[in-house]
C-alpha cells in the first residue's frame, strides 16, 4: 500500500514502537526537543507526545527552535507540543528555558558548512558545552553522525561503535568535537548521556533514497564513486532515539542508528529505474571503501526496522511519480572528501 499524503506520510513517521513506549515507561519526566524544526525533530516530537499517551502517561513535550521556517510551529502545536522560538547559542536565551528531566538534542550544522567553518564548529562543538551546563541534571540523546567514523572497507560490516574514528573534513571533525564535549560534561557533572551516530534517516521527502530516486526520474547521470550507502526509515529512527532515553550512561553511550541493508547505489538506482520506467545511465565506478554503519547493536536492544529497505524505494517511488512533496534539502551523501 501507497502512502497518498504528507498527513498520511507523518502519521505513519510518528507512530512509536514497543520500544519507545517502554523507554518513555521507564522515564518519568518531561522532554525537550532541541533543533526540533530540523527534518527529523516535527515527527520525533509528535512521536513522543504519542509514545507517552500509549505509556498512559501525562508529560510535556517542548520543541525548541528558531523556527525560521513558516508554519513548522503551528503544526507542532496542533499536535499538542509547546514551542519555544529563539536561538540556541545565544547563552542567555539557552539560561531561560526550562529545565525537563529528559533532553533530546538534533542540534548541528552540516550543509553550508564550507564557507562557514566557524559558525559549524560553533553549532556542532560549542553549543553542547551550553546545553550541557543547563540541562545537567536531565537525561541527553544527542545526535551525532556516522561521518566520525570515515570511509571503512565497502566489502565489511561498517563501523562498529568501538572502531577508532577518523573524521574526514571539517564537518566530521566538529562532529568529533560535539562528541568530545558530551563526552567531557558527562562526565565531569555526571550527566546520563547518548551519542546517536546516525546513517541516514530517509521519508519520501528527502534523504539519500530520495535524492537517487529523483535523479532517475529527472534522467541526470548517477555517480557511483561512493557506492554503497545505509539508510534507516524516520520513524524507525525516531523510535530508536526515544527508547534511547532508557539507555543513558556516564560516560556516554555510543549508539550506531543504521539500516540492516548494505545497499548498493546501483542495484537502487536500477530499481528506481524499473519501477518508473526510466533508462538509467553511470558515471564512474564503486570505489572499495563507504560511509558505513553497523546498526546491529541497536536493532537488538530496540527491535529490527519495521521498513526496509525495498518498501522504501517502492513508496519513493511511487510518491515521486505522482508529485509528491519535496523538502528540497539534498543530501550529498556521495561526498568522499567531507565538504559539506
Amino acid at each position: 500500500m501507497d502512502i497518498s499524503s504528507t498527513t498520511e506520510l507523518e502519521n505513519l513517521l510518528s507512530q512509536p514502537t514497543e520500544a519507545a513506549i517502554a523507554a518513555l515507561q521507564q522515564t518519568d519526566g518531561d522532554i525537550t526537543l532541541l533543533g526540533v524544526a530540523g527534518k527529523m525533530g516535527p515527527t520525533l516530537a509528535r512521536m513522543a507526545l504519542r509514545a507517552t499517551e500509549a505509556s498512559g502517561q501525562s508529560r510535556r513535550v517542548i520543541g525548541v527552535s528558531r523556527f525560521s521556517q513558516a508554519g513548522i510551529s503551528r503544526r507542532l502545536q496542533q499536535w499538542g507540543i509547546e514551542t519555544i522560538a529563539g536561538d540556541l547559542l545565544d547563552a542567555t536565551f539557552v539560561a531561560a528555558l526550562p529545565v525537563t528531566e529528559n533532553v533530546i538534542a538534533m542540534t548541528g550544522m552540516k550543509f553550508g558548512a564550507t564557507g562557514r567553518e566557524g559558525l559549524t564548529w560553533a553549532m556542532n562543538a560549542h553549543l553542547p558545552a551550553l546545553l550541557c551546563e543547563h540541562y545537567r541534571h536531565s537525561r541527553v540523546v544527542a545526535f551525532s553522525s556516522g561521518n566520525v567514523y570515515g570511509l571503512v572497507p565497502a566489502t565489511g560490516p561498517g563501523s562498529a561503535e568501538t572502531d577508532a574514528l577518523q573524521p574526514v573534513g571539517e564537518y566530521a571533525m566538529s562532529c568529533l568535537g560535539r562528541e568530545r564535549m558530551y563526552q567531557y560534561f558527562s562526565e565531569t557533572l555526571n550527566i546520563p548521556l547518548a551519542l546517536l551516530r546516525l546513517n541516514y534517516a530517509t521519508e519520501l521527502r528527502y534523504g539519500v533514497l530520495v535524492d537517487l530516486g529523483r535523479q532517475v526520474w529527472k534522467g541526470r547521470t548517477i555517480d557511483l564513486s561512493m557506492g554503497y550507502v545505509n539508510v534507516l526509515w524516520q520513524g524507525d529512527a525516531n523510535a530508536m532515539a526515544l527508547a534511547a532515553l532508557a539507555d543513558v550512561a556516564v560516560p556516554p553511550r555510543i549508539i550506531n542508528l543504521a539500516g540492516p541493508e548494505k545497499l548498493s547505489i546501483r542495484k537502487v538506482c536500477t530499481q528506481f529505474g524499473q519501477r518508473m520506467g526510466k533508462p538509467v545511465t553511470f558515471a564512474g565506478i564503486e570505489a572499495d571503501s563507504a560511509l558505513l554503519n553497523n546498526g546491529t547493536p541497536a536493532h537488538a536492544r530496540y527491535g529490527r526496522p519495521r521498513v526496509s529497505a525495498d518498501q522504501m524505494i517502492g513508496w519513493i517511488a511511487d510518491w515521486i511519480q505522482r508529485g509528491g512533496q519535496s523538502l528540497d534539502k539534498p543530501t550529498h551523501f556521495q561526498n568522499r572528501e567531507g565538504r559539506f
